[in-house]
């Protein structure tokens, strides 16, 4: 990950402070601790604003700077999110246009102090604003209904843009290589794979292709140490074919 500071966030003239304390439990979610806001509703410690912010209530939210749209705009690189484009570069206002995932590969060589403006719930940001702002940022979405509610917006643009706030190791989620079953583990299941061949007298001729096409389904697959010992379990009950056990012992009855 890179080792500049992580985008601020900036929300322009929230018209519910429900959607700031959203926003801010978006940030604390993906790694984003600098909030600013520029216009905002009063945010009442007991009100919805501090409701919604789950644990983002204890820092993101109090710490929130206020400042004016000019500060913004003149001591940050700024990016727009908005929902609606232009159709091409004749119109310059909402055009060109970034998607979050775009963002997260380019914005690590932006040397320079970075925010995410997000403007109102009904009419986001303005023509005037986006004429002020560096670059545009819009998410990919149905053309029939391509506008999400503001704390939407947010958590998906923030979501894409993680990485530039989480090193690997910083989220919940366990290391799938560790989990991994261990080669010694899948040779033999491998192994066991070829004895039922044997067993089941697949064609001689076509079991290399075969145990090849096996290899490569479980290869793709990451198949944890669990799974390989149950799929273990179960192959050596095939091969020791119980059918043929229970016909034998009935017919020397």
């Amino acid at each position: 990950m890179d080792t500049r500071d992580p985008p601020a966030v900036a929300v322009v003239d929230a018209e519910t402070p429900g959607n700031v304390g959203t926003i801010a439990r978006a940030m604390k979610n993906f790694g984003f601790e600098d909030l600013l806001l520029v216009d905002p509703p009063e945010l009442d410690p007991d009100g919805e604003a501090y409701g919604f912010a789950g644990h983002a209530r204890d820092d993101i939210l109090p710490n929130a700077t206020e400042l004016s749209f000019d500060d913004l705009v003149e001591n940050y690189h700024t990016i727009g999110c908005t929902a609606v484009t232009n159709e091409d570069d004749e119109h310059h206002v909402r055009f060109p246009y970034s998607t979050p995932a775009e963002l997260a590969e380019r914005l690590p060589t932006v040397d320079a102090p970075t925010v995410l403006v997000f403007g109102r719930e009904r009419v986001g940001l303005t023509n005037e604003e986006l004429s002020r702002i560096d670059e545009i940022c819009s998410i990919p979405a149905s053309a029939e209904y391509p506008a999400l509610n503001l704390g939407q917006a947010a958590t998906i643009t923030l979501y894409e843009l993680r990485s530039l706030a989480l090193a690997d190791g910083d989220t919940q989620l366990p290391d799938k290589t560790r989990v991994r079953a261990p080669e010694p583990l899948l040779e033999r299941l491998y192994d066991q794979w070829g004895d039922l061949l044997a067993e089941l007298n697949h064609p001689e001729e076509k079991r290399e292709k075969t145990m090849r096409m096996i290899r490569r389904v479980y290869g793709r697959a990451d198949p944890t140490e669990g799974e390989v010992n149950t799929f273990l379990g179960l192959l050596r009950r095939a091969t020791e074919r119980p059918d043929l056990q229970e016909s034998d012992e009935r017919s020397d009855r």
